[in-house]
């Protein structure tokens, strides 16, 4: 199976851009985007209140603004047609979709009757069709969404999660693969974010056949780790699967909070040294890979860290406290790292960054 990079550089977004975006921004942003090394998405709120889209340098400089409906969650992008989306933070039933180069204008999205979006997707690489994670709150089941996005964005389809409590998902970089992280919840938005089943979670992994839906491969959690509600996801070079974890039991517990898993395999849980798992407090908030530099960025805004692990061996290379740590994404080198009170990359700006962010150049 051929798995492959989906992020383009700087000058590509500038060149897709064009000469008209350019024109619209602000000196401060254009200089910006002109030495930018990398460009990325994140939502944010504003002083004001108020909540957006931003597009940012890695040295935490905001090039460009779009308003938000109301608070953002995760986003997918497609390399191929330089769309963004932000997903409704769960409970939400929008999403909105962009064009960072403001050359279309925005779409909004609405979750069909029944149903709410769990705050992320993943476009299929030719960039033709969107996944949405969706919670079926009444028959209490994880479904994926499917859309197209050649017509702006229509509804054609879904697929059942095999799981609930569904949370992140990707696709392989073939597109035959649909890979989902079912944290085990059970929430329904009758009861706004509580979580409805901590005694009896059912976390679980989960590979489908993107073109039928049909199960290629499913793991769940040894009984010890039912309450290991397993979040979000990325894929390393060669199909290896990093995910990550949030522990729902006691609190004087040290599980395993991340761990990987390829077609074919089972999962493997990594054993982190006790100091690594006290620094993310038992939950992990976001995670990516890099695939230039063969690294897993995790990040914890619970007990403020950031750690950076070796993708083929999970030795800890790097770990700081980052306070109220939130996105995490692959830089030029390292990896990008935003906070909940402003900060990117050690920048701070007037807005609060959400959970996660996204590389789009």
């Amino acid at each position: 199976m051929a798995w492959c990079g989906a992020v383009i550089d700087r000058r590509a977004f500038l060149k897709a851009a064009g000469i008209g975006f350019a024109a619209t921004l602000a000196p401060g942003s254009l200089l910006a985007l002109e030495h930018a090394d990398a460009v990325y998405a994140s939502g944010f709120r504003a002083p004001d209140g108020s909540f957006g889209i931003a597009t940012v340098s890695e040295r935490g400089e905001i090039i460009d603004r779009v308003a938000l409906p109301a608070r953002a969650h995760g986003m997918a992008y497609s390399a191929a047609t330089g769309r963004v989306v932000a997903f409704a933070r769960r409970p939400g039933t929008f999403a909105m979709v962009i064009d960072p180069s403001r050359q279309t204008e925005p779409i909004i999205m609405t979750a069909p009757e029944g149903r709410h979006f769990y705050g992320h997707g993943h476009f299929s690489p030719d960039g033709a069709v969107l996944y949405a994670s969706e919670n079926d709150f009444d028959n209490n089941r994880g479904m994926i969404g499917l859309y197209d996005a050649r017509q702006r964005f229509r509804r054609i389809g879904e697929f059942d999660a095999h799981g609930i409590g569904t949370h992140d998902m990707t696709v392989s970089d073939d597109g035959s693969l649909l890979v989902i992280a079912n944290g085990g919840i059970e929430t329904h938005p009758d009861f706004g974010r509580t979580k409805l089943n901590l005694d009896h979670m059912e976390p679980s992994l989960v590979m489908l056949d993107a073109r039928t839906g049909a199960v290629v491969q499913r793991h769940s959690l040894p009984s010890s780790l039912r309450q290991l509600s397993t979040r979000h996801l990325d894929i390393a070079e060669g199909g290896r699967i990093w995910f990550a974890c949030q522990w729902e039991g006691a609190r004087n517990a040290a599980p395993p909070l991340a761990g990987w898993f390829s077609k074919g395999d089972d999962i493997a849980l990594l054993q982190l040294p006790d100091e690594t798992t006290a620094r993310l407090g038992n939950y992990v908030g976001a995670i990516a890979v890099s695939r230039h530099e063969n690294i897993v960025g995790l990040t914890s805004p619970i007990a403020g860290g950031s750690v950076i692990l070796d993708a083929k061996s999970g030795l800890v290379l790097r770990e700081e406290s980052v306070r109220e740590a939130a996105g995490v994404a692959p830089a030029a080198h390292g990896m990008a790292v935003s906070t909940y009170d402003g900060r990117f990359n050690g920048s701070r700006s007037d807005v609060a960054w959400d959970q996660h962010i996204v590389r789009i150049g």
